[in-house]
């Protein structure tokens, strides 16, 4: 298991202190060159700082250059961060005198919060409404290890129907290698690009006509998503796992009462009303595997019940934060709850923790990945009211992740509303944190829909309930498994297997028979026997990133051989064409990471 890199506390509040001074300074260089513009804001971020500005014409990659020596010019002058405090009528009176109408608003949100004095941060002749905190001075500033990188445009408070922004965004590191790494990561990133590769491969197609966030796979985007709804459905099923089906639809008085409504409903689609009554889109299917479970009288001996299913769900998503595979609006997640006796949730738990396990390591992500202890915060309304049943799944979850060694980042904060979680995240080839999979032990629900089961001396008592994702949402399970292999999948996940290329007209019917010989076996092969050369062939081939290429010649025709080549290592081997089958079929059943069928190194 992957192990995620942490800075210490002291490291990175230094770090995030130094890309904040930067956004100020950021600030005062703007203004310097274009006085109209107006004050957003300028936090610091995971990789550096951006600032928001109110302009007429919106900020080029051109002006960067400009903005970047200003930048430079005035940290080389050690200017001083110096702060200064302001009641809230004249903090007002002094920014509406400036015409910074943004800024305005922001002192009227804190005075609405019982603030009654805001910082200023002054630097040269450049102020600023901040509450810090600031390097001392410039020359504190790493000059060496900053960069002004993009620009873009942002809604004010990301609400749609408040002005556009233009953003500026900069990186900023402790060191000039820091910053070249990251560039270098960046690079590697864009390179495997889920949606630049999605695209090279034919995997799936994103129309504005059909919507945004709105996916649809082609023949061999499929084939990769069906490769997987296989593989964790009989896993689960070996697992003692019912698959069930429940529809997208459910009433909204559904999901009043599992309290979704109430703490859900920003990320959920309005109702849809039939004849009088409200339906809505399911962000989840806890409600329905609940009323799959209430739908009979349960007997201790039935426990654990698991209900699972490859469920389509729905939620809102802003439209700035769709991105290809990883954000949508409608995907299909690999959802499950287990219904068992209290005193066993902490066996069942384990058993998920075995399947995940399982699971990352057959897909090869394990070693970019760990444990996220999911638990409440301070903040009361987020959560459902029962501090007895919080404090005592919050203790079964940290005495798992003891047990199992499972070392989990403790993170207050990102709980369920009805239970604490164990997250698994993944670190993506970009350098971002994901979750991949989550899991959750339920402490309200089963109470809410009223489920219950005869225990052995007769009295009817509540299950508990844990809530968990196999593989996750399908969707972005195939975009994390593209960046990480940069298209080359596992050959049991690859839209094709092999491909068969005849070098001439009169290899034709030989390559036919190697393809159909091949596809008897449940092999997914391609023939290629177009009037190219096989050089184009090959070139074509290498970009689909297909496992093996079988050239045949007049030699293979004659001695029922295939010239296979490794995608992997770029050697070729000469095989008998039974022999090469036999390879190839027994790496594709045992969901090999490895080609060795030919080839290999």
């Amino acid at each position: 298991m992957y192990q995620h890199p942490t800075m210490d506390p002291q490291t990175q509040e230094r770090l995030s202190t130094i890309r904040h001074s930067f956004s100020h300074l950021l600030a005062a260089a703007v203004q310097q060159m274009r006085p109209e513009a107006k004050l957003g804001i300028g936090p610091a971020i995971d990789d550096g700082f951006y600032y928001d500005f109110l302009v007429d014409q919106p900020f080029s990659l051109a002006d960067l250059k400009e903005i970047e020596k200003r930048m430079r010019k005035l940290a080389g002058r050690k200017l001083a961060f110096s702060q200064s405090s302001m009641g809230m009528a004249e903090a007002k009176a002094l920014l509406a005198g400036q015409g910074e109408a943004l800024k305005v608003e922001l002192v009227e949100d804190l005075a609405s919060q019982g603030e009654t004095e805001v910082s200023f941060y002054q630097l040269g002749d450049f102020s600023d409404l901040c509450k810090g905190p600031h390097v001392a001075g410039t020359q504190e500033l790493p000059l060496k290890a900053f960069k002004l990188d993009r620009v873009a445009g942002a809604y004010w408070r990301g609400d749609e129907k408040r002005p556009m922004l233009s953003r500026i965004y900069g990186l900023a590191f402790l060191t000039p290698e820091d910053l070249a790494a990251h560039i270098e990561q960046r690079e590697e990133a864009e390179r495997r690009d889920h949606r630049k590769l999605g695209k090279e491969m034919d995997l799936f197609v994103i129309s504005p006509d059909v919507g945004k966030g709105l996916p649809m796979f082609t023949d061999k985007g499929t084939t990769i998503r069906r490769a997987l709804e296989r593989f964790i459905v009989d896993e689960e099923l070996k697992r003692g796992y019912l698959h069930v089906q429940t529809p997208i639809l459910g009433r909204k008085h559904l999901y009043e009462i599992s309290g979704h409504w109430e703490h859900y409903q920003d990320s959920m689609y309005p109702p849809i009303n039939v004849d009088g009554e409200d339906y809505v889109l399911r962000p989840m299917t806890c409600p329905h595997h609940f009323m799959l479970y209430a739908a009979r009288p349960r007997s201790y001996r039935e426990l654990p019940v698991r209900y699972a299913e490859i469920s389509p769900m729905y939620r809102k998503e802003r439209s700035g934060e769709l991105t290809g595979l990883i954000r949508v609006m409608g995907f299909h997640l690999a959802d499950a709850h287990i219904f068992c006796k209290p005193e066993d949730v902490k066996p069942v738990f384990r058993e998920v923790v075995d399947l995940i396990g399982f699971v990352m390591e057959t897909l090869g992500l394990a070693e970019r990945c760990w444990y996220r202890l999911s638990l409440r915060d301070d903040h009361k309304e987020k959560y459902i009211d029962a501090p007895e049943s919080w404090a005592r799944a919050e203790k079964d979850m940290r005495e798992i992740c003891e047990e199992l060694k499972l070392d989990a980042q403790v993170e207050p904060g990102h709980a369920a509303f009805y239970g604490p979680k164990l997250d698994v995240q993944m670190a993506t080839v970009g350098g971002r944190e994901e979750t991949l999979f989550t899991n959750q032990i339920d402490i309200a629900l089963a109470q809410r829909f009223h489920l219950e089961y005869i225990a052995e001396d007769g009295s009817r008592r509540m299950p508990w309930v844990v809530h968990r994702s196999s593989i996750g949402c399908l969707e972005r399970t195939i975009a994390f498994l593209v960046e990480h292999y940069a298209g080359a999948l596992p050959l049991w996940m690859m839209p094709v297997q092999v491909k068969v290329l005849p070098i001439t007209d009169e290899q034709a019917p030989y390559a036919a028979q190697v393809k159909a010989q091949l596809e008897a076996l449940g092999l997914r092969v391609e023939l290629d026997d177009r009037k190219e050369t096989l050089n184009r062939k090959v070139r074509e081939a290498k970009m689909q990133k297909i496992p093996y290429l079988c050239v045949v010649g007049s030699r293979e025709a004659l001695e029922g051989t295939v010239t296979a080549t490794n995608r992997d290592t770029d050697r070729k081997s000469t095989l008998p064409l039974d022999q090469f089958a036999a390879a190839v079929l027994k790496e594709h059943a045992a969901r090999s990471r490895v080609l060795a069928a030919a080839g290999a190194a």
